[in-house]
């Protein structure tokens, strides 16, 4: 069979169903990233999150044991929404972060590359294939890199020249032997910015990303956030947008290719109050199509009275001091009482005693301690 001539079908077939990029690369074992894998490892820098053991993220035979070539793909997704709704005094709004938008990219991207499969299956006698996106075994950003998609920028996103770093990556493997594609070289050069600018210093330095230092990692903790953290989160509800928007690459990149991942402007830039005593089935029916709903809503709602906390939201007090006093729980009860004590009310002290009076977890009295702190030190400004 003529693989060139297939390959070029299937670039065809990629623009029709609207693939914005199409690459090739080897089924070979990713041994530099390996390596780094377990330097990672090593240093404690990786989340947890991570599917797979080290030998499962980077030998694709581990997958697919047959397996020749890896087609990786990319679809582009917006930077901006229209329309967006203002954060008001009274009226505070959090923000998900941009690889929220819309509906979940595992859902879209597997639909893309169902077809890829299904247009292989069709041309092809014997083809096996195996589908992967972000949430399985294989590590995509080194396969589009290898497969000359993009670079991996030291904000250690997938860079395309087309579409900067806005983009959802996802593979096939299969067992046929394309030809793979030239590697793009690395774009960033002497550009630091995205390393300096992270809240947290989680860039450790180019490339390097200590996970567990991450504001898009942190949001997704269920336990309470680590103080440190507390005065970087801002009103972010889901992820961290901050290494991609800073990107030189990214200036001016903003692609509304997809209709489903366009954005609802009222729930990625949800209203906090509102947020903190939504019903199971209620945010279920309203954010479990995007992908910032995957841990449920107690990390979203803890990010919530945080960012009410970080606007000092008095009108907010009412509604934390109900959740300190009668939500199940702690992390929620803890969270409210701590933040009760940052926005600062006079009765703020009186708010937190009261509850501490009743409270028996002792992980929220220690926040309760910290909320008492708080109230201290407002009053001796």
């Amino acid at each position: 069979m003529d693989f060139h001539q297939l390959k070029q079908e299937l670039l065809e077939y990629g623009a029709e169903v609207n693939i914005q990029k199409i690459g090739f690369a080897s089924a070979d074992t990713f041994d530099t990233l390996k390596q780094r894998l377990l330097v990672q490892q090593s240093l404690g820098y990786h989340s947890g999150f991570e599917k797979g053991s080290v030998e499962e993220r980077t030998t694709p035979t581990k997958l697919l044991p047959k397996a020749q070539s890896i087609i990786s793909i990319a679809i582009a997704y917006p930077s901006r929404m229209k329309d967006a709704p203002k954060s008001r005094k009274g009226d505070r709004r959090g923000f998900f972060a941009r690889a929220s938008w819309g509906k979940d990219y595992h859902d879209v991207l597997r639909e893309k590359l169902r077809l890829l499969e299904e247009f292989l299956h069709e041309k092809v006698d014997g083809v096996a294939t195996k589908a992967v996106v972000d949430t399985g075994e294989l590590h995509d950003r080194a396969v589009a890199e290898r497969a000359g998609v993009g670079f991996v920028g030291k904000n250690c996103a997938l860079i395309t020249e087309e579409y900067g770093s806005y983009v959802y990556l996802g593979e096939l493997i299969t067992n046929i032997p394309f030809e793979p594609d030239q590697p793009v070289e690395d774009g960033c050069g002497d550009c630091n910015i995205c390393v300096d600018a992270c809240p947290t210093d989680a860039l450790v330095q180019g490339g390097q990303l200590n996970a567990s230092r991450c504001i898009a990692f942190q949001t997704l903790t269920k336990s309470f956030l680590p103080d440190e953290f507390r005065s970087k989160l801002g009103n972010r509800i889901y992820g961290c947008d901050t290494c991609q928007l800073v990107c030189p690459k990214n200036k001016g990149m903003d692609f509304h290719l997809h209709e489903e991942l366009e954005p609802d402007p009222e729930l990625v830039k949800p209203r906090l109050i509102p947020l903190l005593t939504i019903s199971n089935r209620e945010f279920k029916d309203k954010f479990g199509y995007m992908a910032g709903s995957w841990r449920g809503k107690k990390p979203l709602q803890r990010n919530a009275i945080i960012a009410l906390a970080h606007y000092r939201d008095e009108t907010a007090v009412d509604t934390l001091n109900d959740l300190m006093h009668k939500d199940p729980r702690p992390v929620i009860r803890g969270t409210a009482a701590w933040a009760i004590g940052k926005i600062g009310t006079e009765e703020a002290k009186e708010l937190i005693e009261t509850a501490m009076e009743k409270e028996t977890d002792e992980d929220v009295l220690i926040e309760m301690e910290k909320g008492l702190a708080l109230t201290k030190q407002e009053s001796a400004m």
